[in-house]
């Protein structure tokens, strides 16, 4: 175990974005570290932290489900690390937890927010990952909130990101008798067939996403996992066959907006094919939590399913990844590794 620095970098939030976020609306500071935790408080040393679509949303001064990021205050966000200084007789120095306090090299916490997690049983970042936030997602959205059954046709859009990618994977795993895809290139079209099992992908900026659907999706579909808003929820309802179901998860397509979404335009359509649109947040799914982890560690012992990652080296570097993810660059999800 390494010596615990006397300071820690964690980055702030210092403007908030107008549109697209820029570098300047963040900012890489030092603070204190204390090396002795308060009574029932841990010190983490994260050795992975995420980032995710929906920080987006936090760093707008609005009312939502989440509280919004405070300016000149560290930001946060899922993280996994390693105790390194406790004053809680739950947790050891050598302990790995999950936790809420990411984007920050050391962690101060309350004990009770923080989680262990077996080193043994999958890779740290896993839990991040597909055994975290985005794999419960993906679970309880496409089978509790859609509704799933075998024999459905399922369409996924961002389907080569965290979510996406295993929203499709268990959706063939469980009897799907067709699952498209979209993604933003034509590298990630090629793996959502040839790795991921996808039996139909497409490249949304080759042309209008109603068309591409409809061409791969000629019978229709039963299922929507919604990760991108604007025209692809407009062309999913209209592909969408009688009584089918649209889990409505991200509009990352929207995120960065200064105006108003057009549409869809199409939404009179829900009312005469009896169409169920439902949101999903995954802290109303936490019941969920211990079939999840059976299902999926069995899956992934398997081999039936893939779980990729984009990593992105160095606390430094963490603004970059985030901004990345917005734009796509990832494949899987998109996990910050600190070294040191």
């Amino acid at each position: 175990m390494s010596e615990i620095p006397a300071v820690s970098r964690e980055w702030h939030l210092v403007r908030r974005p107008q549109g697209w976020p820029v570098a300047e609306d963040f900012a890489l500071r030092e603070v204190p570290v204390a090396a002795e935790p308060a009574p029932g408080r841990i010190l983490v040393r994260n050795i992975h932290m995420s980032v995710d679509p929906y920080m987006r949303g936090r760093m707008n001064d609005l009312k939502s489900y989440v509280p919004p990021f405070q300016l000149d205050k560290p930001m946060d966000g899922g993280a996994v690390g390693e105790v390194v200084a406790s004053a809680d007789e739950r947790f050891a120095v050598g302990d790995h937890v999950l936790h809420g306090l990411g984007w920050r090299e050391y962690a101060d916490l309350d004990a009770k927010h923080a989680t262990k997690v077996d080193a043994a049983l999958a890779p740290l970042s896993a839990y991040l990952g597909v055994l975290g936030m985005p794999g419960l997602t993906a679970y309880a959205g496409l089978f509790e909130v859609a509704s799933f059954k075998e024999g459905d046709s399922v369409f996924v859009s961002g389907a080569a990101g965290a979510v996406g990618s295993l929203v499709g994977q268990f959706a063939k795993i469980k009897g799907a008798s067709r699952v498209i895809g979209s993604a933003g290139s034509d590298e990630k079209v090629t793996l959502l067939t040839e790795k991921y099992g996808f039996d139909a992908a497409f490249n949304y900026k080759n042309g209008p996403v109603g068309e591409q659907l409809k061409s791969a999706a000629t019978e229709g579909i039963d299922v929507y996992f919604d990760n991108v808003g604007g025209d692809h929820l407009e062309a999913a309802i209209s592909s969408l066959n009688m009584h089918g179901r649209a889990t409505l998860c991200g509009a990352i397509a929207q995120y960065n907006d200064t105006q108003p979404a057009a549409g869809p335009r199409n939404l009179v359509q829900v009312i005469g094919k009896r169409l169920r649109l439902q949101g999903i947040l995954v802290s109303d799914h936490a019941g969920l939590q211990p079939q999840f982890v059976q299902d999926v560690a069995g899956w992934l012992r398997s081999g039936e399913l893939v779980a990729d990652e984009t990593v992105v080296e160095g606390v430094e570097n963490a603004t970059d990844a985030f901004l990345g993810m917005l734009r796509g660059d990832n494949t899987g999800k998109m996990i910050v590794s600190f070294t040191g």
